[in-house]
């Protein structure tokens, strides 16, 4: 049979069950959005910005069973969709992009668009491809499927040559998608070694990241079988629920809040789930100290040993090695062993929760909403299936340790790639997917104003997110810093942003949240008014960011141990004297 490249393309789409694309047709894709067009599956979205699709497509991964997926143009869509193919690909997350490319056939040079795509985003991706033949293009679609879902998930990008998207080819057959049989292989002799260091442990803690995300069931029962308490990275907020008596919270070191630090003091076994111990998930390395026994347990075995040294380590699904251990631990978990009881423990952690709150309820937020209340409050307008959505900043902390990720709810955010402008189209990614589900966004002003302009993107895609917008007129989490460092703020201002005129640009709601008004009527309205009009919402939020995050407190300190001496010194002395002298 003859086909066109695009036809070829949009049948793979379809076997594979992408729902939505994300992108800005071009000379050289037009095509392919032609045929999507045609599609009764598929729904290709326009956004403002190709880093915005990238942002929204990856949180469809995250949060549907669909891979978030890119059609974009050559040369300016991938540099623009780079920082969210970047974000997923150190996050973990998989995605396709489609992308368009020069005319093959012809032996012109200079083309529009032209350039080497490949050593540009290789070091982004897990594999790039270059289709050549009519008939590679749907194996090859299959394939980069695949790819992107097997062992660490990531980005995974395909050329498609504009010449075969424009003109038919002649291909024997439209292959059907079939899911490769996925073996694991586990090792029973090394599940037999974890089980035995747990059952002797007298202090265990469990540390979970996003890779424990499909193991929630199995981390749950582990964790009350062994009364272990349970922290998890940024990432991993949500893999274990929120209001657990044994959930302590973000992190587990001098950088966490007081119920993890308290409940892993003296920790002598370790069981670490899904997470690769990075700089963020640790509190900066030198904040959290593992012990000697540590179970380690990731689909990448590359991560073991990289940080912290490994007594056993466990490389597979964590469904599956969660299994394994429970399958051969079965109902003697040591309890014996325990240096504390199991109702002192969660009763200890609830404790540390609650002072903790009761700090910041007790902080005087000078006229400006106290985040404690903000977040007990956003808790209780948001039912139990919600869908939270954080940026890169001061908020993302905030969030983590004061607002809990309850079982149901889902958490997305930027880690590793660590980037502003991660939550508005991220937020709009998993509205569009989970229409019934309400999505909430917490998102400081310096991150809004990077992609706040594909709030256009729901409105025309008749869609309602709801964002709240922490606005302080500056950087907090790096003019916080700068404080602390250098006594002064240069260059993290960010006087003259007007939300309201956002909203008006836009075609969102507004709504303004001061210290006057009651956080839960200005939320149920806000919730009221997405759902009613299908339309996004801005709150303007006018945070106190006066008082630090936990987090925050024992990075600064964290810094400071990792200068050499010498360098310690002369920080200690810079800051001294600028506070002296001002």
């Amino acid at each position: 049979m003859r086909k066109t490249g695009a036809e070829l393309a949009v049948h793979a789409l379809e076997q594979i069950g992408v729902r939505y694309t994300f992108g800005v047709p071009g000379v050289h894709n037009t095509e392919i959005y032609d045929e999507m067009n045609s599609s009764d599956q598929i729904h290709p979205v326009l956004v403002t910005h190709e880093g915005g699709g990238a942002f929204m497509a990856d949180a469809i991964s995250r949060t549907t069973n669909s891979i978030g997926t890119l059609v974009i143009v050559p040369a300016a869509g991938v540099t623009h969709a780079a920082s969210g193919i970047g974000e997923a690909y150190l996050d973990g997350i998989p995605m396709l992009v489609v992308c368009g490319g020069i005319d093959r056939e012809t032996d012109k040079t200079y083309q529009l668009h032209e350039m080497d795509q490949k050593a540009f985003i290789e070091g982004l991706t897990k594999r790039v491809f270059l289709v050549e033949d009519y008939e590679d293009i749907i194996p090859m679609l299959f394939e980069a499927y695949d790819l992107a879902n097997s062992g660490k998930p990531g980005p995974v990008f395909v050329e498609i040559p504009v010449n075969l998207q424009r003109f038919k080819g002649d291909v024997a057959a439209l292959p059907v998608y079939e899911p490769p049989v996925i073996e694991t292989v586990i090792d029973l002799d090394e599940i037999r070694k974890a089980v035995a260091i747990l059952r002797s442990a007298r202090r265990p803690g469990i540390f979970a990241g996003w890779g424990a995300n499909g193991a929630k069931e199995e981390l749950k029962i582990l964790a009350e079988r062994l009364d272990a308490p349970v922290s998890t990275t940024l990432q991993g907020l949500g893999t274990f629920p929120g209001d657990h008596p044994l959930h302590t919270g973000l992190a587990f070191g001098p950088s966490a809040v007081p119920a993890s630090r308290n409940a892993f003091a003296g920790c002598d076994v370790m069981l670490a789930i899904g997470t690769r111990f990075s700089e963020i998930g640790t509190g900066f390395f030198f904040s959290a100290e593992t012990p000697e026994n540590l179970i380690h347990v990731d689909i990448d075995p590359d991560v073991f040993n990289k940080n912290y040294p490994a007594k056993v380590a466990l490389a597979g699904d964590s469904k599956k090695i969660l299994e394994a251990l429970l399958n051969t631990m079965g109902n003697d978990s040591g309890a014996s062993n325990r240096a504390r009881t199991s109702g002192e423990m969660r009763i200890n952690i609830a404790t540390d929760k609650n002072n903790y709150r009761t700090i910041w309820q007790k902080h005087d937020s000078k006229g400006r909403v106290n985040p404690e209340s903000f977040f007990s409050d956003l808790r209780q307008s948001q039912p139990e299936n919600s869908i939270f959505v954080v940026d890169d900043g001061n908020h993302t902390f905030l969030t983590a340790e004061l607002l809990p990720i309850n079982e149901g709810d889902r958490f997305i955010g930027p880690t590793d790639f660590n980037c502003m402008g991660y939550a508005v189209p991220a937020a709009i990614g998993a509205k569009l997917a989970n229409p019934d589900t309400p999505v909430a966004a917490i998102v400081g002003d310096g991150c809004f104003t990077m992609t706040c302009m594909e709030l256009l993107t729901a409105s025309r895609q008749e869609i309602g997110p709801v964002f709240y917008v922490f606005n302080d007129g500056e950087l907090s989490q790096i003019a916080q810093a700068q404080r602390i460092v250098y006594n002064r703020t240069p260059c993290t201002g960010l006087e003259g942003l007007n939300l309201e005129g956002v909203a008006l640009a836009t075609g969102a709601h507004y709504l303004g949240l001061s210290a006057d008004d009651d956080p839960a009527a200005v939320m149920a309205h806000a919730n009221r008014l997405a759902d009613e009009s299908n339309r996004p919402v801005i709150v303007d939020v006018a945070i106190d960011y006066s008082k630090k995050s936990a987090y925050t407190q024992g990075a600064a300190k964290t810094s400071v141990k990792r200068l050499p001496l010498r360098e310690a010194l002369r920080f200690v002395g810079r800051i001294t004297k600028r506070k002296i002298t001002g």
